[in-house]
C-alpha cells in the first residue's frame, strides 16, 4: 500500500496506525500548495478531492476520508482491537471519527488559511473551544481512551486533530484531560516513529 500524506495533517492519523500495526506501506508526500506529490504527480490525478490521506491499496484502488482509512487500516488486524468487533462499539467508534472528522478538523480549517480575516480567526477559535469543550467532557468519567479504557484508531484521529490546537495558538491548557490524552497518545512508539518519519519531531 502507498499512503499519501503532508507532514501534520490528518493523514498522520492513519500513519500512526499503520505502524501500530506493523502494517507494510510505502509514503508518498503531498506539497499542500503546488497539488504535486513528491515524484511529480499531480495528485488529483490520484486524488481527484485533492486533500490527503488517501490510501493506494496493493490493486490500486485508493480510499479517501480518514475516518474510512483509520477503520480499514484498523480492520486489517482485528485481534489488534484497534476497531471493535461489537456492533455498538463500532457505531461508538464511528461516532467519534465522524465528530473528529466534520465538526473539529472542520473547525481549524479557517485557521489554515491566510487568507482569513481576523474577525474570522476569531469566531474558528471560538467555535474550536466549543468542540473541545464537548470533548473534554468525553473524558470526565476518568476513562484513559476514546472509547474506554481500550485504544482505538479514534484516539489517533483525535491526537493529529486537536494536536493542531498548539500551532494555531489555542493551546490546550483549558482542557486539561484532553491534553493528558494527547501526552498519553504521544507516547506510544508508533507515534513517535510516525512523527519522526514526517519531521515532526526529531528521530
Amino acid at each position: 500500500m502507498k499512503l499519501f500524506y503532508s507532514p501534520g495533517a490528518c493523514s498522520l492519523a492513519t500513519h500512526i496506525v499503520l505502524r501500530e500495526l506493523d502494517v507494510p506501506f510505502e509514503m508518498e508526500r503531498v506539497d499542500a500548495k503546488t497539488g504535486r506529490t513528491e515524484t511529480g504527480a499531480d495528485f488529483r490525478s490520484i486524488n481527484p478531492k485533492g486533500q490527503v490521506a488517501a490510501l493506494q491499496l496493493d490493486d490500486g484502488q485508493v480510499l479517501t476520508e480518514s475516518a474510512a482509512l483509520l477503520q480499514y487500516v484498523g480492520g486489517l488486524k482485528p485481534d489488534a482491537g484497534l476497531v471493535p468487533d461489537d456492533l455498538l462499539a463500532r457505531a461508538r467508534l464511528q461516532e467519534q471519527l465522524n465528530f473528529i472528522a466534520s465538526e473539529l478538523h472542520s473547525a481549524f480549517s479557517p485557521l489554515f488559511n491566510s487568507a482569513t480575516s481576523p474577525q474570522n480567526r476569531e469566531a474558528a477559535a471560538t467555535r474550536i473551544a466549543a468542540k473541545l469543550d464537548h470533548i473534554e467532557t468525553l473524558f470526565a468519567d476518568g476513562r484513559s481512551f476514546v472509547l474506554g479504557e481500550a485504544y482505538s484508531v479514534a484516539d489517533a484521529h483525535l491526537f493529529v486533530i486537536a494536536g493542531w490546537a498548539e500551532p494555531t495558538g489555542i493551546g490546550l491548557d483549558r482542557w486539561p484531560r484532553l491534553e493528558a490524552h494527547g501526552a498519553r497518545i504521544a507516547g506510544r512508539p508508533a507515534v513517535r516513529e510516525a512523527m519522526a518519519a514526517e519531521g515532526l519531531v526529531a528521530p
